[in-house]
């Protein structure tokens, strides 16, 4: 989910810790649980540093181990201790487990959208995204946002924040058999189909899909039920060739293999050098690809330059690659 929403599902468990005896009863611990429930409820995302480095690094990591059953249990030690050096007196146990809730909430709410997490590693590498809620869902921060209104208006923030969560469980729901509804139609379109990935949009009944078969890729919007094909590829599976397994020693290249699903590659052959390019088909925008990995290689299969990333016009990701020019 988006910054934002999972802030505003911390002051959610905030709101319900008041439902504690121990937090009713005091008012310091009260207030090192509100901020730890809003501080853990972001922790996973603080990966986010990664892209410091470089993108290559940022997509490896970004929701990989630290969204991990390890890191969570990390996550919520580090926030609540930080939080404890500060409120000493109160019982640190308490503090800890609304963290823990915080955190752990993140994890599960990341694995509902199309970007996913590896909420499994290290006992399992793949990418988890069930594709049933968009990364910003306006109906679900809208519940969270008027849970905390009702709050500041005088409600009683337990049993708010529990009418709040339940009703979201329900959108869940409904969300899960909206998807399930899509990929049945593309089923009957498409028998022969081998994966179909999912990912809603911000309009409620409107889906982007991609579709695998044995020998296409098929792109489209799905709106109301009917299916609107946008682009259809050919599914060229990877040769084995030394400038291919040249390709795959990159660190550009081996991440964002690493984190999509599907997608397709060129190869483009120069004078002086080869460039392959990796094209994630699942983030279609206004026609173009902007979810890219391209490495060029010498006639010796030496990497002369790679990037992965995201970028929205041919003429930028060129000039990442300049050391061509």
């Amino acid at each position: 989910m988006d910054t934002a929403t999972h802030i505003s599902m911390g002051v959610a468990i905030g709101g319900i810790a008041t439902l504690d005896p121990a937090v009713q009863q005091d008012p310091q611990l009260f207030q090192a649980v509100l901020i730890g429930a809003i501080v853990g409820s972001h922790a996973p995302d603080f990966d986010t540093f990664f892209k410091f480095k470089n993108n290559a690094t940022y997509i490896r990591h970004h929701r990989g181990s630290s969204h991990s059953p390890v890191a969570v249990l990390l996550w919520s030690l580090l926030v609540t201790f930080a939080i404890y050096a500060f409120y000493i007196e109160i019982p640190w146990l308490n503090l800890w487990g609304w963290v823990l809730l915080s955190v752990v909430l993140h994890v599960i709410v990341d694995i509902f959208n199309a970007y996913g997490t590896q909420a499994l590693k290290p006992f399992l590498d793949k990418w988890i995204a069930l594709g049933w809620i968009n990364t910003f869902d306006p109906y679900i921060f809208g519940l969270f946002v008027a849970g905390a209104i009702a709050w500041l208006l005088g409600a009683e923030p337990g049993v708010t924040y529990l009418i709040v969560f339940f009703v979201v469980f329900l959108y869940y729901i409904k969300r899960f058999f909206d998807k399930k509804e899509i990929t049945d139609i593309l089923q009957k379109h498409f028998p022969d189909a081998v994966k179909i990935i999912t990912q809603p949009t911000i309009r409620h009944n409107s889906w982007r899909v991609v579709i695998e078969t044995p020998y296409y890729y098929y792109v489209a919007y799905s709106t109301d039920g009917h299916i609107d094909i946008k682009d259809t590829f050919e599914n060229n599976k990877l040769p084995e060739t030394a400038e291919m397994n040249a390709a795959f020693h990159d660190e550009n290249v081996k991440s964002f293999i690493n984190f999509s699903p599907i997608f397709r590659y060129e190869i483009d052959r120069f004078d002086d050098y080869v460039e392959i390019r990796f094209i994630d088909l699942r983030y279609r925008y206004k026609g173009h690809y902007p979810f890219v990995a391209v490495v060029t290689l010498d006639k010796f299969y030496n990497t002369l330059t790679s990037y992965t990333g995201w970028v929205y016009s041919e003429e930028k990701l060129q000039k990442k690659l300049e050391p061509l020019s």
